[in-house]
């Protein structure tokens, strides 16, 4: 592993809460595509499969912000350990009625349930922040190893999930996420010692973190982006299906997860001066581009060099947004923050695999893949219109928490020596990798 990477995992309690993190968060990765398989497995019917992956992914819009602003208030393990178990109950409850037939209502109201999983990837974050907050370039190490490992789960867990559903029963690749969820979570919220503090009522004032221009900026932006990964799964999977190959669309998958987690992994390496909203501007419209050889398509070997191009520039966008994230929203809600991207994320998803699942339904799978390319465009549009509303605010509130972020780095033996610097958030607003902080 290079030098930079070894030199996150220094600090007490990070390789545990990492890997913690990496099992709960192959739920992502398996869990839609694991519903979108087993339901057109069970039914043949592909919008009611992609209806329900985008009921889950609305849920999860509804409830992620809400769990991680909790999460803010509380600590982690107070508020993931319930929440995880009404998603696995749920889970339970939508594999039944998936199995035995039953009406099409009651598997939506368990998808409902099944969208109030945590967001893993926000609280492993909220970790590093708390270890890292005064150095910008180990945080934007750690949140460019976070995003390569988000993208190792994209790369065997939708293998994972359609082998199983495809060659063993329907509803193995679902159950199989769920375990992964509970042992994640559990295994994460067992290590006490690297739990962010909880932030007292008082911190939370102001409202949402929401209200961030910023952050605006970005959820929006990521709705029209997670309309392109929504409807990416469902199309891929009925074109694969066509082909006559439909558990290969696991490893078609795999491959645009594989771009960018070789893209993800040189990004971290990398210390960059310019602003972090340009190469965020840049990512997005690198994204937008990279829809447009999916029109061409017309074999599985193309749509997988093809996922491939698209899939290099995604983790070093998420690593960008990340760090903007951190310089828009406050100590005390950065949990909620990141996890409102995620959740512009889940809305477009949902929107995205609704839309591409009729669009297949409809007219084959072949112009499915025209809503990924109206999906990067619209991304890019907002991302411009947006730009100016992510230049570094002047300050951030909650800086009245700094002390105490120090006094907790330096009982989590995180502090890489030198005084505390009052002032730190103001010296880290410079510039993502250099001198600003850095996320993914």
């Amino acid at each position: 592993m290079p030098s930079p990477y070894r030199a996150i995992f220094v600090a007490p309690g990070a390789k545990g809460f990492s890997t913690a993190g990496f099992f709960g968060r192959m739920t992502l990765s398996m869990m839609s595509i694991g519903i979108v398989t087993m339901v057109s497995q069970l039914t043949g019917r592909y919008g009611l499969a992609g209806a329900l992956s985008a009921t889950v992914a609305v849920a999860d819009a509804v409830a992620g912000p809400q769990i991680s602003r909790l999460v803010d208030r509380y600590g982690q393990r107070r508020v993931l350990r319930p929440a995880t178990l009404i998603t696995a109950v749920a889970l339970a409850g939508l594999l039944v009625s998936a199995q035995q037939r039953w009406p099409d209502w009651t598997l939506f109201v368990f998808s409902v349930g099944v969208g109030c999983v945590p967001n893993i990837g926000a609280m492993v974050r909220a970790r590093w922040a708390a270890i890292y907050g005064d150095s910008p370039r180990l945080l934007h190490t750690a949140y460019s190893a976070e995003s390569v490992i988000d993208e190792v789960c994209f790369i065997f867990g939708p293998i994972i999930s359609i082998g199983l559903s495809t060659s063993w029963f329907p509803e193995a690749g679902p159950l199989l996420a769920g375990c992964f969820l509970v042992c994640g979570v559990f295994a994460l919220t067992a290590q006490r010692a690297t739990e962010p503090v909880p932030r007292p009522h008082g911190e939370h004032s102001g409202g949402s973190a929401l209200r961030s221009r910023g952050l605006q900026v970005l959820v929006a932006t990521f709705v029209a982006t997670g309309v392109i990964f929504g409807s990416l799964d469902v199309v891929t999977v009925a074109f694969a299906a066509e082909e006559g190959h439909k558990s290969a669309a696991s490893l078609v998958l795999a491959v645009c997860a594989l771009g960018s987690c070789l893209a993800g992994a040189v990004y971290g390496l990398l210390h960059f001066k310019s602003a972090p909203q340009r190469r965020w501007l840049l990512g997005v419209c690198a994204m937008a581009v990279s829809m447009i050889p999916l029109q061409l398509v017309g074999n599985l070997p193309f749509l997988a060099v093809a996922l491939f191009v698209a899939g290099l520039s995604i983790a070093p966008t998420m690593v960008t947004t990340m760090a903007l994230v951190e310089q828009h929203v406050s100590r005390a809600k950065l949990t909620e923050g990141m996890t409102w991207t995620s959740t512009g994320l889940a809305v477009g998803f949902a929107l995205g695999s609704s839309a591409a699942g009729w669009v297949v339904d409809a007219s084959g799978p072949g112009a499915g893949y025209a809503v990924s390319g109206v999906a990067g465009a619209l991304a890019a549009a907002v991302a411009f219109l947006g730009y100016r509303r992510l230049r570094p605010a002047p300050h951030r509130e909650g800086s009245g928490a700094h002390d105490r972020d120090e006094q907790h780095v330096a009982q989590l033996g995180g502090e890489r020596g030198g005084p505390a610097r009052e002032d730190r958030d103001a010296l880290q607003r410079g510039g993502a990798g250099g001198g600003g902080p850095q996320g993914g």
